[in-house]
């Protein structure tokens, strides 16, 4: 893996250079660490944004001071994928997500980059693509290879489905597997919300039973797929994400302790996340050899901007309820 220091105008004029920042590219990885505190006197270039579109490495911004995530009253944000503090810890774990999967990091923030142009469908097309594209490469195959798949008989639904009057209540309950979505829980809440979206007057309530809302995908089911190229139409043909956001003024999600990848993934498409006091949200795909794939790359960033879904994803680093409440991934805090 190569890394790279900058400032401002170094990086700026490396960009207008041709060739230039390219030569520095490496496909087993490369971070850019751009300091901003000196980018008040250069001007912001859109050629040069457009040249960062399709430029294979992870670009780090880097200022004093900052909350670590927060690209506002950033001139040079548009050139960045992330946006940190001055503080060594912050960057660590960022370099430590591309040296262990090069390709799924700079997959990510090259996806990210235009995620904010993007409509939900175009969004979430895109996301499945990259995942798809990734299910074939070496990083996930590693990931695989090094965690053995458990086989489980479950009876009964995955998803517990009850209704009164108007109110939908949909509960995930697989709790002796943290709720982790499964194909039979994707196909369940699939029906589910297709009934839901067909009546205008229903609302729905998302629920997790147990001691976590979602931990995220079945890690034993990943890597099941066909093929890559079937797995993509699959995945869209059979999106949850979409069908919340079609629905998503009439959907509340209820989350809390752990709300791992899919697990705020897919309640950040509802119109109201409600959290519980000690939830925590994380997106660990990226070191999986993945990114994620439930439709976060759609759902986070209209919440909480492309900047900080790439701190979540490239990071693996786990925020408290507060922070989600601060930076409005979730809508409301309460107690039980």
């Amino acid at each position: 893996m190569r890394q790279y220091e900058f400032s401002v105008k170094e990086f700026t004029e490396l960009l207008a250079t041709s060739p230039g920042i390219e030569d520095l590219v490496d496909v087993d990885g490369t971070v850019a660490v751009v300091r901003l505190d000196d980018d008040a006197d250069v001007p912001v270039d859109h050629r040069l944004i457009e040249r960062v579109a399709v430029l294979p490495m992870v670009l780090v911004g880097v200022r004093a001071g900052a909350d670590g995530t927060d690209p506002r009253a950033v001139p040079f944000a548009p050139y960045c994928d992330v946006i940190i503090s001055e503080d060594p810890s912050t960057l660590e774990p960022i370099i430590e997500s591309v040296a262990i999967a090069p390709r799924a990091a700079t997959a990510l923030a090259m996806l990210l980059r235009a995620s904010e142009h993007r409509s939900i469908g175009d969004g979430l097309v895109a996301e499945s693509a990259v995942y798809s594209m990734l299910q074939g490469g070496p990083e996930f195959a590693a990931w695989r290879r090094s965690r053995p798949v458990r086989q489980r008989f479950e009876a009964g639904p995955a998803v517990r489905i009850s209704r009164s009057g108007n109110t939908l209540e949909l509960v995930l309950d697989r709790p002796q597997v943290r709720n982790a979505l499964n194909v039979a829980m994707r196909d369940e809440l699939y029906e589910a919300l297709t009934m839901a979206a067909a009546e205008p007057d229903v609302h729905v309530h998302l629920r997790g039973e147990g001691a976590t809302f979602c931990a995220g995908g079945d890690l034993d089911e990943f890597g099941s797929f066909p093929d890559p190229a079937t797995a993509h139409l699959i995945r869209l043909a059979r999106s949850i994400g979409h069908l919340i956001a079609g629905i998503s003024e009439r959907v509340t999600a209820h989350v809390h302790g752990a709300c791992m990848g899919s697990g705020i993934e897919l309640p950040a498409f509802a119109g109201r996340v409600v959290a519980r006091e000690g939830a925590t949200f994380g997106l660990p795909e990226v070191r999986l050899g993945l990114i994620p794939g439930a439709g976060g790359t759609v759902s986070i960033t209209r919440r909480i901007g492309r900047h900080r879904t790439a701190y979540l994803a490239l990071s693996a680093q786990q925020i408290d309820a507060v922070l989600a409440y601060q930076w409005q991934l979730v809508d409301e805090i309460v107690s039980q």
